[in-house]
């Protein structure tokens, strides 16, 4: 399905080295993805090379970094991604699938038993709602891509962290206008902006990772409910 050598050189430009066991899985990741696209939405990238640099080495970049330790939740996971990349990448991750679509949950059990990848949990949950259960301050890092603008996503991610824990956001080329306008959002959420890390994805298209601490416990008021939070950002 994909060129494992393709995307290994391209990966080896940031000092990621996959084993041939790992290549083997994501090639298998792909088929998968693919195959069950279509009869359930999961992505409109389905080439080869679209995968490759969209999916798995942007979900790379992400697992590649030194806070991808630990209890890690992944907000909003769609079909997988960064997380499922992440658990390839590093087999130790305690991980968190939350995604609150039904027939992906479905497709995300299904896709980490064909690849063998245990230690994972599947959350049918919005973020909101789980933060009022079992995962609020439990992770030490949460992370999302494309799911919404900061400030929002600041309220879904940080109350899932535990004190002392990270949220990283992967965000496109207005990383830094997103960031001050998440200020605030932060501020009130218990966390801080540390730094944006900003990248190159083998496309050509930017990619910036967003890494907040979580200072402090996040009050108990938040997050508020979905509604709310989209119509009124922190």
């Amino acid at each position: 399905m994909i060129d494992k050598e393709r995307l290994a050189l391209k990966c080896s430009t940031w000092n990621i080295r996959l084993t041939a066991g790992q290549l083997d899985l994501l090639d298998r990741y792909a088929e998968l993805l693919v195959d069950y696209n279509k009869k359930v939405n999961l992505t409109a990238i389905t080439t080869p090379e679209g995968i490759e640099d969209r999916h798995f080495a942007d979900s790379l970049l992400l697992a590649a970094q030194p806070e991808c330790a630990g209890r890690v939740v992944d907000v909003g996971t769609g079909a997988g991604f960064p997380g499922v990349v992440a658990k390839i990448y590093k087999p130790d991750l305690a991980l968190t699938l939350m995604e609150p679509t039904g027939k992906r949950v479905e497709f995300l059990r299904y896709l980490c038993a064909e690849l063998g990848l245990t230690g994972v949990e599947f959350a049918k949950e919005r973020a909101e709602e789980a933060a009022r259960k079992g995962w609020r301050e439990a992770s030490d890092l949460a992370v999302a891509r494309a799911v919404a603008a900061l400030p929002v996503l600041c309220e879904y991610c940080l109350p899932l962290v535990k004190p002392g824990g990270r949220f990283i956001a992967m965000k496109g080329p207005d990383a830094a206008a997103e960031c001050a306008a998440a200020a605030g959002a932060l501020r009130k959420l218990g966390g801080r902006l540390v730094e944006c890390r900003n990248f190159t994805l083998p496309d050509g298209s930017a990619r910036s990772l967003v890494v907040c601490e979580k200072t402090a416990p996040t009050p108990a008021a938040y997050p508020r409910n979905g509604g709310t939070i989209a119509k009124k950002p922190l």
